[in-house]
């Protein structure tokens, strides 16, 4: 492991002045992620700036504004803590089911909801130092394009990258319509939806979010919403648990007698983002809650899909995962253990 220097933060704004003055700095929260990139050798900061301790791990109703009557996240909860707040639980079951799926127990122990969301890919060519992966080494290639990509993106990849977001809290988020606060350098703050936080990768693909350096995520806020009564998080992975998703889906509904009034579907294990799908929402919106309009969604859902030489099959797979968490939500939902 390459040396570093280690600082801890005594509140936000000295945080993000350390990091923001330093291009090699890196912010160390939980650590479950950074610490295995630099044992890997992916990735090098020269200094590291431990924000763990700031008080950033509330999690309270919004109680102005325009999310007033919402829920705000801090960054620095764990995922346990957020997974298992009664809050959470009772408003947004859906962002509890999705945490609870992702890693182990004593990881999400020790992950917050600011680096999950700030996790980065685990594409193998990206954690092997000795193949070409333009994430890691921009210029260097993709090896997954033409390689071995059975786990990589149906949708929005480009020649330069084709590797997967492998988050499952962000994938609620992004069915909710969540933003994200964030702390810039020049010591305001800003929210990003969302939709906006992680970004396709293009010809830029050693950026997974839209943040700049230094820039330090603060909470994660929901807005007040009737899904709570229909919604599923379906993950569909290789074993059943500590696995990423082959293909992951976030879906509310709010039901009017037994049609369909309000629809959120978004996906995770197929883009390099939560990959929102407004198109299979607006055609279930006035039709009856039933299979044959979960699995035509589904059909909409996937509809535009490229999948590459070795993952074809998350295309009639997403199809019917949209249509079982579809269903899921419909019958009330599944939620989560111990509840």
């Amino acid at each position: 492991m390459r040396p570093f220097t280690y600082a801890r933060a005594a509140d936000p704004a000295a945080a993000v002045r350390a990091v923001a003055g330093d291009p090699a700095a890196s912010y160390l929260a939980g650590g479950t992620n950074l610490l295995d990139l630099v044992r890997e050798g992916v990735a090098r900061p020269d200094a590291v700036v431990d924000v763990s301790r700031l008080e950033l791990a509330q999690i309270v109703t919004i109680a102005a504004g325009p999310r007033a009557g919402g829920l705000s996240i801090g960054a620095l909860a764990t995922n346990t803590d957020t997974a298992n707040h009664p809050l959470v639980r009772a408003r947004y079951p859906l962002v509890s089911q999705a945490i609870l799926s992702g890693a182990s127990g004593q990881i999400r122990n020790m992950a917050t909801n600011g680096g999950n969301l700030n996790q980065r890919t685990r594409c193998p060519y990206f954690y092997d130092v000795a193949l070409p992966c333009n994430k890691r080494a921009p210029g260097s290639g993709c090896g997954a394009r033409d390689g071995v990509n059975r786990t990589h993106a149906v949708f929005g990849w480009s020649e330069q990258c084709v590797a997967t977001y492998p988050g499952d809290m962000a994938v609620a988020l992004a069915a909710l319509d969540a933003e994200v606060r964030v702390r810039t350098p020049n010591g305001i703050e800003r929210e990003v939806p969302i939709a906006e936080f992680h970004r396709l990768p293009g010809d830029a693909p050693e950026r997974d979010t839209t943040l700049a350096h230094g820039e330090l995520v603060t909470a994660v806020e929901l807005p007040p919403d009737d899904f709570a009564a229909h919604s599923y998080y379906l993950k569909v992975r290789e074993r059943p648990s500590y696995a990423f998703a082959l293909v992951s889906v976030a879906a509310a509904l709010v039901l009017d007698g037994g049609r369909v009034a309000a629809a959120r579907v978004a996906l995770g294990g197929v883009a390099h983002k939560p990959w929102r799908a407004p198109e299979a929402e607006a055609a279930l919106v006035g039709r009856e809650a039933t299979d044959d309009n979960f699995r035509a969604a589904g059909e909409v859902a996937m509809r535009g899909a490229r999948p590459l030489a070795g993952n074809g099959f998350k295309v009639p797979l997403g199809v019917r995962a949209v249509a079982r968490a579809l269903r899921g939500a419909a019958d009330g939902g599944a939620r989560p253990p111990g509840w």
